[in-house]
């Protein structure tokens, strides 16, 4: 499967690990970055706090907080993050119910996963305001996400898929703390820390490319916390 044109964030609300864990697979696949949520609770914090580019919901979560819950609160917030609305309820009223509560569009259990995918990519083409990004750049750090290519001063850098996600992630929030647990979420698809040192070796082997021939260090270790990619404080950025 071929990169996306941009790297969705993706946020997964799906308490059945089966369902979340395939719906997860597919899109990193295709190279966005998504992260699981399989509790109402959890999932209305991280739906509110953080930066989403999507959300896929399932219509019905255990406990008190439902999807239902979740998307009018988000309204109501007035986030205007696009809403998919998934659900086993494939009944005309309940499609409308989701509609109505702010859904961007709803589709029923039990779906192929290249309908998801196409209605997600229609759902994030729409909300994009602007022409599409198609690079990010920091400092002489810049990352194609159309052709999934990498330069530094104009030297061409190879990355693994994970290694490309990892730096689309941090580059995605330079100059912002990414935890551990953000990283294991979005890149390695952990929802639990697993005591092992992954991300340490991973971000090594990504430092030891970027900063070939003795470029300034961009990543950069906050300890006890996690890392933040960022440009030296007297670089700029060359014409574009």
């Amino acid at each position: 499967m071929t990169g996306p044109t941009v790297i969705w964030r993706c946020l997964i609300v799906e308490d059945d690990a089966e369902n979340a864990r395939f719906i997860a697979e597919g899109f990193r696949a295709m190279g966005h970055i998504a992260v699981v949520s399989r509790e109402g609770a959890d999932a209305l914090a991280r739906a509110t706090a953080e930066p989403w580019d999507l959300v896929i919901l399932d219509r019905m979560l255990p406990n008190e907080v439902d999807g239902l819950s979740i998307l009018s609160t988000l309204r109501a917030l007035g986030k205007k993050t696009p809403v998919l609305v998934l659900s086993a309820l494939s009944a005309l009223d309940e499609r409308v119910r989701g509609l109505k509560a702010g859904g961007d569009d709803y589709l029923a259990k039990p779906f192929a996963f290249s309908e998801l995918a196409a209605r997600a990519e229609a759902l994030v083409r729409r909300s994009r305001v602007g022409p599409e990004i198609r690079t990010l750049q920091v400092a002489d750090l810049t990352l194609d996400l159309a052709r999934r290519q990498v330069e530094r001063g104009g030297r061409p850098i190879a990355l693994q898929p994970r290694e490309f996600r990892l730096l689309a992630c941090l580059m995605m929030h330079a100059g912002q703390v990414l935890t551990r647990t953000m990283l294991l979420e979005a890149v390695w698809d952990y929802q639990f820390d697993p005591q092992t040192n992954v991300i340490d070796v991973q971000v090594s082997r990504l430092r030891g490319k970027l900063d070939a021939g003795g470029a300034p260090t961009l990543i950069h270790t906050v300890r006890g916390v996690g890392y933040r990619l960022e440009a030296p404080p007297d670089a700029s950025a060359p014409p574009r």
